[in-house]
């Protein structure tokens, strides 16, 4: 059994690619803080898929509901 060596992580950015041990903590910090609001962005993109099809849903029982209901003239 073989071991592979552990590839350094690596940060692209924009085309452009760094080596992610070696940066400040100050950038580091701040990957990580975008990396964050990136997974936020997901779920709550998901979140509002989610919310559409449930109104969706909701607007299609209401046509239901309503062709039983005389509309005003």
């Amino acid at each position: 059994m073989t071991a592979t060596p552990q590839q350094p992580p690596v940060l692209t950015f924009e085309g452009k690619r760094y080596d992610l041990n070696s940066l400040p903590d100050e950038v580091k910090e701040l990957v990580r803080g975008m990396q964050v609001a990136d997974a936020q962005l997901r779920m709550h993109e998901d979140t509002l898929k989610v919310l559409a099809v449930g109104r969706q849903s909701m607007a299609s029982q209401l046509n239901e509901k309503l062709k039983m209901i005389a509309p005003l003239p």
